[in-house]
């Protein structure tokens, strides 16, 4: 069984808090979740990240939180999904969940005809150039497993201001193009399209056969 939740637009720290507890609690029968959503605007800076990345956030605040990689950004117009998958009960290790991630989202992404694919040096999903290299990053990865049980997930730049991540460098990476599905298609999905379409294809490639949709806004507990 996946529980899939739309939360809608909700502020980062509630949500991360929420994570953190769901994955602290939850025990070997508590059904994986899926989180959707959009965060108003925030840097989150991950475990390892440094301080030479972050060139000049200005107003948009900044959160040191407990995922893998460095800084990055989200926004209105960026679907944002969290895994919360308990990765012992599927035998499954983190590599193995990064691969599904970045795969899943390269199909969703085909849909729309962007060619895209992901970097072996750097995690996420990148623009394809014309000579088959990796361009403009059009969607973020990072992960924390605690317990066997992931957290935290993906991020896809739907149709969003993408000005903020001219202010640091994405992912530790200077220079860094980024992309969005606005600037690749004329015609860029709905949130709920694309949450919809991710979901199909998550639950798909990661072997889940039910699922259970809960859309109003809340947080579990």
């Amino acid at each position: 069984m996946l529980i899939v939740r739309d939360l809608g637009l909700a502020d980062y720290e509630p949500v991360w808090q929420a994570m953190q507890h769901f994955t602290d609690t939850r025990d070997p029968d508590t059904p994986d979740e899926i989180w959707c959503l959009e965060h108003p605007a925030v840097f989150t800076q991950g475990q390892a990240g440094k301080a030479e990345h972050l060139l000049a956030p200005g107003n948009i605040p900044v959160i040191q939180v407990d995922r893998g990689g460095q800084v990055t950004y989200h926004g209105p117009g960026q679907l944002v999904a969290y895994l919360l998958i308990d990765l012992r009960r599927k035998d499954m290790g983190v590599r193995n969940l990064v691969t599904a991630i970045e795969a899943a989202i390269v199909k969703v992404l085909a849909h729309y005809q962007i060619k895209a694919a992901p970097r072996a040096d750097a995690p996420g999903v990148y623009i394809q150039t014309p000579d088959g290299e990796a361009g403009a990053k059009i969607a973020q990865l990072g992960l924390r497993v605690r317990k066997g049980c992931s957290f935290h997930g993906l991020s896809i730049n739907r149709d969003m201001d993408i000005e903020p991540f001219q202010r640091i460098n994405p992912c530790g990476y200077a220079g860094m193009a980024v992309s969005s599905m606005h600037l690749e298609t004329p015609n860029p999905p709905s949130y709920s399209a694309l949450s919809t379409q991710l979901i199909e294809q998550l639950a798909s490639d990661l072997g889940y056969t039910e699922r259970q949709q809960i859309s109003d806004g809340q947080l579990p507990g």
